[in-house]
């Protein structure tokens, strides 16, 4: 296995030296550079995992150097460092496509840090690539996004599903890309070109859903004013998709194994009878096994269904697919609305990974499109993702900070510092920790909002009261 290689860019050679040591401690090959021109010809020559670059240089700054690096190497993550530490500095490197910047003197934790979730980013993107050009000459599972564990599994699976004629259950929760992978089933068979009809059998109330599926003759009911064909019949040669199966009437469960077994159905109202040759891919968020059991579900239903059954996971189970995911919908979303949104933000990134989408990929969907149309900068940040994410408790069994409408960024970053500090016992290196910001940007902070000497960290934060500096720990 090769090593993992690090380029170090800065003109000052004691940094780099000590930056040395420290990563070949790690474990971690190193080469520098002096300035940005070396660095472009030290990337030119091989490739890197990871650039750890200055943002002042004699020669060339930090941000041109990062934006010829991106034409050469658009997927390297690079870190950024500065001793002129603020939000233009810090947006300007974000723009230019760091992955994320740290202040001098660097705290040596918070690089360590900072570099493992880079290198987890840049591998999963680069493994991904991998699993896809592998399948990619055989299979389009192009619109399957993920190189986790389960979906690697999931994905080997269709590889081998897809090309025969058998009958699938796709389970997973609500959300989770059900129907796109019903979607790679039917694209990557045979049954390609012909037809690929769905229907939602929780979207219609059971009479309308027999019509639905196996159609009516005219006068098999009130309103049925004319003969209608069923989508069994429209699916003839090819497949038909029926989205949460488990939501269909015990009457018309008995007409759909009648399907699966012999291949014909009579429309409603109708006595001729009309074969078919379909695939059959059902899918369900409930636990079909369970209904069988509580009498819900026909068993020999399911037996006929589950014949491949296939589980899409849900995301929390998957959280190093979320950063894949997050930069596919960036990308769609970008174009879709016309914005100029680059990148998101490492500490952005971190919030998405952390929270437990209970809506799966298509909350994630939502929370990314809401982000590109309301950010206000080249780079989505943190304060640009919906409350529930950007407020999210950062450790197990802490509280969400509830804020009043109308609260400003600057207030919501104040009553977010308070209620960590009070969380933690006022814990300040703690506190910058869960804050996913450095010790020095803490005390900055409350020297900006005066926390230092007018707010007492164990009081809620929406209520704080002026109390004297020596109530507050230094730890």
């Amino acid at each position: 296995m090769n090593r993992v290689k690090i380029l170090i860019v800065d003109d000052e050679e004691s940094l780099r030296i000590m930056l040395r040591a420290v990563l070949k401690d790690e474990g971690y090959g190193v080469a520098e550079a002096s300035d940005g021109t070396e660095a472009l010809r030290a990337v030119e020559r091989e490739a890197f995992d990871l650039i750890l670059m200055d943002l002042r240089m004699t020669s060339m700054d930090g941000i041109e150097a990062l934006m010829e690096i991106r034409k050469i190497n658009p997927n390297v993550p690079v870190l950024i460092m500065t001793a002129y530490a603020s939000v233009k500095t810090a947006v300007s490197a974000l723009k230019a496509g760091a992955f994320d910047y740290l202040t001098k003197p660097l705290d040596i934790e918070e690089l360590k840090i900072l570099i493992d979730k880079a290198l987890e980013h840049y591998h999963l993107r680069t493994e991904n690539l991998v699993l896809k050009e592998r399948l990619g000459d055989r299979f389009d599972f192009s619109r399957i996004i993920g190189r986790s564990a389960p979906m690697k599994a999931l994905l080997e699976t269709l590889a081998m599903v897809a090309p025969t004629d058998a009958t699938v259950l796709i389970m997973g929760e609500s959300g989770t890309g059900k129907e796109v992978v019903a979607n790679a089933i039917h694209h990557n068979s045979p049954r390609a070109p012909q037809p690929f009809i769905k229907v939602s059998c929780a979207a219609l109330p059971e009479t309308l859903l027999e019509s639905e599926l196996f159609g009516h003759e005219k006068g098999a009911f009130t309103g049925a004013v004319a003969r209608r064909e069923g989508r069994f019949q429209m699916a003839h040669g090819g497949t038909i998709f029926l989205d949460e199966v488990g939501e269909m009437s015990q009457a018309t469960q008995t007409k759909l194994l009648r399907v699966l077994q012999e291949r014909e159905f009579e429309p409603l109202g109708g006595a001729r009878t009309i074969q078919v040759d379909i695939r059959v891919i059902a899918a369900t968020n409930r636990d079909l096994e369970a209904q069988v059991k509580k009498g819900r579900f026909r068993e020999d239903l399911y037996y006929r269904l589950n014949v491949v059954p296939l589980t899409v996971p849900p995301l929390r189970e998957r959280r190093e697919d979320i950063p894949l995911l997050a930069d596919h919908f960036l990308s769609l979303f970008r174009e879709k609305n016309r914005k100029t949104i680059k990148a998101l933000s490492g500490k952005a990134l971190d919030l998405l990974v952390r929270y437990d989408w209970p809506g799966n990929v298509r909350e994630l969907e939502n929370c990314i499109e809401r982000a590109v149309i309301l950010a206000r900068d080249e780079v989505v940040l943190p304060a640009d993702l919906p409350s529930q994410v950007f407020m999210q408790p950062q450790e197990p069994g802490g509280t969400a900070l509830s804020l009043a409408y109308g609260t400003t960024l600057d207030e919501m970053e104040k009553a977010l510092i308070v209620k960590t500090l009070g969380e933690t016992g006022g814990n300040r290196t703690r506190t910058a920790e869960i804050l996913g910001i450095n010790r020095r940007t803490l005390q900055n902070k409350l020297k900006q909002y005066a926390l230092d000497e007018t707010v007492n960290p164990y009081a809620d934060s929406q209520t704080a009261e002026s109390l004297p500096t020596e109530n507050l720990p230094t730890n």
